[in-house]
């Protein structure tokens, strides 16, 4: 059941102390949409937590907030549990169980096409990212809404549109960036940590792995490969090899991109992108993954070039 902003916002005010979970490996969209609402709770005088199964990446420590997300669960009695920008339950890693069992309110707020419905209560509407979502929840529900949150939920609207470049970037979306910038969101702040600024061994990363990348599907598929060997010559952490996946699709020609990068001995996660033309949902969705039409992603078992091989197999019947 997918409910009306009225009953979410209803659930938020009757909240008297909630817990707000995102994505295990968290991007800017969970960490600023979680975050948001965390900080617009306790602006409305409950208690609020922000709980995620991984550390926040070092990109994102530039924002003081982010000291604030934990990873293990505290000893409070929460009579409200919300998830964002989590299209899976399954995805909330270590708390996964104790959401799918807590008897009191659950909400799920998310903006992936793939979001059956996990929760009590839930708010899914395709769009570019969740904090699109939180702000229109925010500002109907009217919570205050400082330059505080109006940066953590710029941040995940600015991220997770590609900087206003993603197909689905609608009037609604430009509407919501003026009026968080109207509150204060630093734009600039934002783009320069997110798009500019980045450690040495994330640029030598990268560049060793472009060097090498694949093309097939008469060059309508791009393949870029991380393997563990690459992140332990560079020093470097999964999470920054946050977007790499979109410079393959930059290439004249290519009409799908598709990131594989090794997550341990035998797995493989898959970061697929799409120019327009190509469904990457249904590819994600027939690994076990899921997202959004042009952007989406899974995990793939097995040894390096038959997941490569599969992979090619199944974005060719899509394309």
């Amino acid at each position: 059941m997918n409910n009306s902003e009225v009953e979410i916002i209803s659930k938020l005010r009757g909240s008297k102390c909630a817990a707000v979970f995102c994505h295990a490996r968290p991007d800017g969209d969970a960490l600023g949409s979680g975050l948001g609402l965390v900080m617009a709770l306790r602006l409305a005088g409950k208690v609020a937590h922000m709980y995620c199964e991984d550390a926040v990446p070092e990109k994102f420590l530039y924002v003081p907030a982010m000291s604030e997300v934990k990873c293990k669960l505290s000893d409070c009695e929460y009579d409200t549990l919300i998830s964002v920008d989590c299209a899976d339950s399954a995805r909330l890693g270590v708390f996964a169980g104790y959401y799918t069992k807590f008897k009191g309110a659950t909400v799920n707020i998310d903006h992936h096409i793939s979001n059956q419905g996990y929760a009590k209560y839930n708010y899914v509407r395709e769009c570019p990212a969740s904090c699109e979502l939180i702000t229109a929840l925010l500002r109907e529900g009217d919570f205050e809404i400082n330059e505080e949150i109006a940066n953590l939920l710029m941040l995940g609207l600015i991220t997770d549109s590609g900087n206003f470049t993603h197909n689905d970037v609608s009037p609604k979306t430009f509407e919501t960036a003026a009026y968080l910038r109207g509150k204060g969101a630093n734009v600039n702040e934002i783009n320069y940590n997110m798009f500019t600024r980045q450690p040495k061994n994330r640029a030598l990363l990268y560049g060793n792995v472009m060097s090498k990348m694949r093309f097939a599907l008469d060059d309508r598929l791009a393949i870029i490969v991380i393997t563990s060997a690459d992140f332990e010559k560079f020093g470097a952490e999964k999470s920054l090899t946050e977007g790499f996946v979109d410079f393959p699709l930059t290439v004249d020609g290519v009409e799908v991109a598709a990131a594989v990068m090794e997550f341990k001995a035998g797995q493989y996660k898959v970061s697929l992108r799409s120019k327009g033309r190509v469904n990457v949902n249904g590819v994600a969705v027939s690994f076990g993954g899921g997202g959004h039409i042009l952007a989406s992603g899974c995990m793939i078992f097995g040894e390096l070039e038959d997941v490569i091989d599969r992979l090619t197999y199944a974005i060719y019947q899509h394309i």
